[in-house]
């Protein structure tokens, strides 16, 4: 059996817990360790972890954390029934929507990043 959980660093585990909320309806179940919060919604799990601008991220030289918008090959996917309604209180939450791919047939799907410059993809679940 495996079991894959995914972190995302922020600035502030409130300023997370207030975005992920609010843009997907994630709720707070615990803070397991002090600036660990784990967040759920709809069958969903993240973790959330409390990192500050400018400290270490890693042993490599240079690598400091930033919250602008950056780059990174690995991201989050939200798969959303309401693609419009759910891009739209992303971005309500503070999102930036990035890209937007729409053809006729298949699903919708938007490039965005949260407040904290983390990349995100939201995905129509079924074709129109």
């Amino acid at each position: 059996m495996i079991s894959v959980s995914v972190s995302v660093d922020v600035p502030s585990l409130e300023e997370g817990i207030r975005f992920y909320g609010e843009a997907f309806g994630f709720e707070k179940v615990s803070e397991p360790y002090p600036g660990v919060a784990v967040i759920h919604a709809e069958g969903a799990k993240l973790l959330l972890l409390a990192k500050g601008a400018g400290t270490t991220a890693c042993p490599a030289p240079g690598a400091t954390r930033h919250y602008d918008r950056h780059w990174t090959p690995v991201h989050v996917d939200f798969h959303v029934d309401e693609f419009r309604r759910a891009l739209a209180r992303a971005i309500a939450a503070g999102a930036t929507q990035e890209k937007l791919f729409e053809v006729a047939g298949r699903p919708s799907v938007a490039f965005c990043s949260d407040p904290f410059g983390h990349g995100f993809c939201l995905i129509e679940s079924r074709k129109r």
